[in-house]
């Protein structure tokens, strides 16, 4: 049984996770983290969701909530992450993070502590999503710059970055096919008069309502014709499935940065 640590144990995603790390059969819920004002800290992690206990304490202590642990799974935001990476890096356990927004400057921080446990960073764990990375760069190769990019985003109001790290990996996938410099080519906004497209650009629009869990589309806009492509997430279980699926994997993986296109085997450059 894998013990799992479940870092923003109180947020949508890491409920999610709790309650089917509760409900698998080759994993125990071994630790349970969230900001010390939450009001399940001092409460048995499973009780607070409605299950029979588990043992395991929400605590605001990283040493606390982890120490029993044998991986741990963070869903939060960069600065908290970047901590759970460090106590993770220390004492050898591996960590899974859906954590996005992060800078260039936290990635290579983790980047670093990836030297001395497997660590798996990935801003999508569902697997149709990852295929869409894979597919949006066969476009990409495909299709020369005489077919403009756009990509646009969908989520709930609640979500604090934007865009997502899914667009913008989109958006990498895009840059790298074509051998450009994804910082040069990214347009993020459109307002006022702004004159012709510049060949080459990609668009990245982001969109904030309601309770949307996750869309996006890539378009690929040619003379006479387009291609869409839509990923559209019903529920977040797909997320915390993939989180899951991802820890499994990494259990006795050798020290490294790894993301969910390794899990399904789909990654063809060398790291």
């Amino acid at each position: 049984m894998i013990r799992t640590g479940v870092s923003g144990f109180g947020g949508r995603m890491g409920t999610s996770i709790a309650r089917l790390i509760l409900e698998s059969t080759d994993m125990v819920l071994g630790g349970a983290m969230e900001d010390k004002a939450h009001p399940a800290i001092g409460r048995d992690a499973a009780e607070a969701l409605g299950y029979p206990r588990c043992g395991a304490v929400v605590s605001s202590g990283i040493n606390d909530a982890f120490d029993a642990c044998d991986l741990i799974i963070d869903f939060t935001q960069p600065e908290a992450t970047l901590q759970t990476a460090l106590y993770a890096s220390g004492r050898g356990k591996p960590l899974v993070i859906g954590t996005t927004g992060f800078s260039a400057e936290q990635k290579e921080k983790i980047a670093a502590c990836a030297v001395h446990i497997p660590i798996m960073l990935s801003p999508n764990m569902s697997i149709g999503v990852n295929v869409l990375f894979k597919v949006v760069g066969m476009l990409a190769t495909l299709l020369d710059e005489s077919y403009d990019v756009e990509i646009v985003e969908a989520h709930h109001r609640l979500k604090k970055d934007a865009p997502s790290g899914t667009a913008l990996a989109l958006a990498q996938a895009v840059a790298k096919a074509r051998g450009v410099d994804l910082g040069d080519r990214a347009c993020f906004s459109r307002h006022g008069i702004i004159g012709r497209r510049p060949s080459g650009e990609i668009g990245i629009q982001a969109v904030r309502a309601g309770d949307i869990v996750g869309e996006h589309t890539v378009m690929f806009a040619g003379t006479g014709e387009r291609i869409e492509i839509t990923h559209k997430a019903h529920s977040r279980e797909n997320f915390a499935q993939g989180a899951l699926a991802a820890a499994r994997w990494m259990m006795g993986k050798q020290p490294g940065l790894y993301s969910m296109m390794d899990v399904l085997g789909i990654r063809d450059e060398v790291r």
